[in-house]
């Protein structure tokens, strides 16, 4: 199992993310960001795939978007649809592997948002995805789904990780049960497989401070470099036609793959079915 697939991480997703994401300022205006895409690329409808609990879905549904939604987690889903329902919006949402999913329709648009892309662990399975999501598109369709650009810096140091006792502290926020709770986690970078892996832990707190509660989810991830995504691209029938280095619209030169040594950048790929 992986971080996403408990209860427990469903139903705070969307608390300790506002937390995370106020601290490090690198996902500002990502929903308006895809529905940008979304309106030029999406006349033929939308899926978003490893939509969690909905950040991107229900707010492109909201605004008159076509579109459905799906994730490996049955717990992110029902999640979705509870946050769907009260917004009054009745919308396909459905847990599924992004390597096999199939609606029975086709898409303009497949969107994979934030990290999604990265929690497929291995290369074979994203060239699965990748020739899976090309079969749900329509001739000329889009997809996109985001990539960090792997930092050696970062890579060396987590490679000196215990992951089951070299956690660091990440956030603070007030779960789902109005209880304080605070976040480390350990993760460790294996050069062989590129995969990130370790742990999250979560222990919560009463309201004179003492510990009532633990618990340790696991996290593994992928990290993928620019080349290796001209490659896939390529072998599983897309071609890249955009790279944007975040959500303001900053577009890398697409002759020039070397930039990243240049930038710690959040890539965002747009690639078109051939």
């Amino acid at each position: 199992m992986d971080l996403h697939d408990y209860k427990d991480v469903a139903d705070n997703y969307d608390r300790y993310l506002d937390v995370m994401y106020a601290q490090e300022d690198n996902h500002a205006g990502f929903q308006d960001f895809y529905l940008s895409l979304a309106r030029h690329y999406g006349q033929g409808g939308v899926v978003d795939i490893a939509c969690g609990t909905g950040a991107v879905l229900l707010y492109l549904a909201e605004r008159g978007i076509d579109i459905d939604g799906t994730d490996l987690s049955e717990e992110m889903c029902r999640v979705a649809d509870e946050k769907a329902r009260k917004m009054g919006l009745s919308l396909n949402i459905y847990p599924a592997n992004m390597t096999k999913f199939s609606s029975r329709r086709k898409y303009s648009l497949a969107i994979i948002a934030r990290s999604g892309f990265m929690h497929l662990p291995t290369q074979q399975l994203q060239i699965e995805a990748l020739k899976n999501i090309r079969e749900q598109l329509t001739d000329g369709g889009y997809l996109t789904f985001n990539t960090f650009d792997p930092w050696p810096p970062m890579q060396a140091q987590q490679m000196q990780t215990d992951p089951k006792k070299d956690y660091t502290f990440r956030l603070e926020y007030v779960n789902s049960e109005g209880n304080r709770e605070k976040i480390y986690n350990a993760i460790t970078y294996d050069p062989y497989s590129q995969q990130m892996y370790g742990n999250w832990k979560f222990v919560t707190y009463d309201d004179a401070g003492n510990v009532i509660g633990e618990r340790i989810r696991p996290l593994l991830m992928r990290e993928t470099y620019r080349s290796e995504v001209f490659l896939l691209a390529e072998l599983c029938g897309f071609e890249v036609r955009t790279i944007y280095r975040g959500y303001k619209g900053d577009r890398e030169d697409l002759r020039d793959i070397t930039t990243a040594s240049m930038y710690r950048s959040n890539l965002i790929w747009l690639l078109r079915k051939k």
